[in-house]
């Protein structure tokens, strides 16, 4: 209803878990990062939890777009399946047997043993070609435990040097305490890795935020106020899901309002139309969180002889991020407000991307600014601003990721940029250019309003 108000080419707020809207948050590039190394490395048993509505099944999506090749996938929806009935999935998605095999009955007859030797065999074929297979199930707590113990059974698939099916188990966060029971011992000695994904802070909310509404193709008509994304953070405490919900309706209220700026009433309002509480989720909860995960995790890992590896990997990772934490703190008591930081691109930087441009004519929007800001930073980017003088053809606000001297690193964080948003600009240009004739030191958010463009 409201897409062609915005221009957006699709809903930015669908609850279909589309890959391509995957925001890679901390916590869910943790994950990502994680999951391809255990694939690589054979690890066994990997179990990744979450609240519901934390985005486990679009992670999912989005590691099998990016597994290679060489690795043959499948992928259980539906965990309300008898034994011999998932055994018939797997091998349907790995194209052992098709569906109209499936579906013409062919198979009826067949026994277990039978259809685990079939995976068996196959899984000893693709030793020659240097190829694995991924079994990856969602919504694993509801499996039944006989299927749960074929499931284990299937571990047990393996040669002398390593495992011949690598397993992923995605459930919500009662999957722990269901592995851990006395019948799934055995199961749970079995588990390599383990990782539970987190809800999303107060800035990665926005960033989450303006990242759909990118894809989405719309950012530039329609912007959150700040107080508008506060209120959205903490009704929905972070959950994707719900924050879907909320944008959604609110973005529903906006149009109603031929507004192009959604507001913290429509988003209120958006919330009592879906019968949403207030949360009283800690403040500073996220940070306490990142000091328990580096000690849970380690610990968790290093409890399991067969994730010595993943320990080692995690640890390292794990250890870089809390030093980049507590430097980031210690740079962002010293700053100034954000009004007044300093944008402007280093001296020696050769190189920087062009991510946006905004007509100064018209003014340049201070909450889609902002909002690609923290999406970019988010992202690991550092943002710069600068005000260019185009003759006959205006003069132009600029948003800019980065200051390279390295064309090739330029590039790749192009694509990257291009590749998470297709909507994004990110052309790499040279700094002598970005900032001709005029650039600005600061951006104040409060002197600017208006919308966005395409330089001429």
């Amino acid at each position: 209803m409201y897409e062609n108000y915005y221009g957006f080419s699709e809903k930015p707020f669908s609850l279909t878990p589309d890959p391509k809207y995957l925001y890679r948050s901390q916590s869910h590039a943790n994950a990502f990062d994680l999951l391809q190394y255990a694939i690589r490395r054979r690890e066994g048993f990997v179990v990744v939890t979450g609240d519901i509505g934390t985005g486990k099944t679009t992670l999912c999506r989005a590691l099998l777009e990016q597994i290679d090749r060489t690795t043959f996938t499948a992928l259980v929806l539906n965990p309300f399946l008898s034994e011999e009935d998932l055994l018939k999935r797997i091998l349907r998605d790995f194209g052992v047997m098709s569906r109209e095999e499936l579906k013409a009955g062919r198979l009826a007859r067949i026994s277990k043993q039978e259809l685990i030797d079939a995976l068996y065999d196959f899984l000893l074929g693709l030793i020659p070609l240097n190829a694995g297979a991924v079994l990856i199930i969602d919504e694993a707590q509801n499996l039944p435990l006989p299927v749960l113990e074929q499931i284990r059974i299937l571990s047990n698939l393996e040669t002398d040097k390593e495992k011949l099916l690598q397993i992923i188990l995605v459930g919500q966060l009662n999957l722990q305490p269901l592995l851990r029971s006395p019948e799934m011992r055995q199961l749970d000695q079995r588990v390599s890795i383990r990782y539970e994904l987190k809800p999303l802070d107060r800035e990665a909310v926005a960033a989450y935020v303006a990242h759909r509404l990118t894809i989405a193709g719309g950012s530039a008509a329609i912007t959150f106020a700040p107080r508008a994304l506060d209120l959205v953070h903490r009704l929905s405490s972070g959950i994707p899901r719900l924050i879907n919900l909320i944008c959604d309706r609110a973005l529903l209220a906006g149009f109603s309002a031929r507004a192009n700026r959604i507001t913290p009433e429509m988003v209120s309002h958006a919330a009592e139309s879906l019968d949403l509480q207030r949360s009283t989720q800690p403040r500073f909860g996220w940070s306490r969180w990142r000091a328990s995960l580096l000690a849970g995790t380690a610990v968790a890992l290093l409890a399991s002889a067969s994730a010595v590896g993943a320990a080692a990997y995690l640890y390292e990772r794990f250890e870089r991020e809390a030093v980049h934490a507590s430097t980031s703190a210690a740079r962002d008591r010293a700053l100034p407000p954000p009004g007044r930081i300093d944008r402007r691109l280093p001296a020696d930087a050769a190189l920087t991307i062009l991510v946006r441009s905004y007509p100064v004519s018209s003014g340049a929007p201070e909450a889609d600014i902002r909002s690609i800001t923290e999406w970019l930073e988010a992202s690991g980017f550092r943002v710069y601003y600068a005000e260019v003088d185009l003759g006959s053809r205006g003069r132009w606000q600029r948003v800019l990721a980065g200051a390279y001297t390295d064309v090739e690193a330029a590039r790749f964080d192009a694509e990257r940029l291009k590749s998470a948003a297709p909507g994004v600009e990110a052309r790499v240009i040279a700094a002598s250019v970005a900032t001709s004739l005029v650039a600005t030191a600061a951006y104040e958010p409060d002197s600017v309003v208006g919308r966005s463009g395409t330089e001429p």
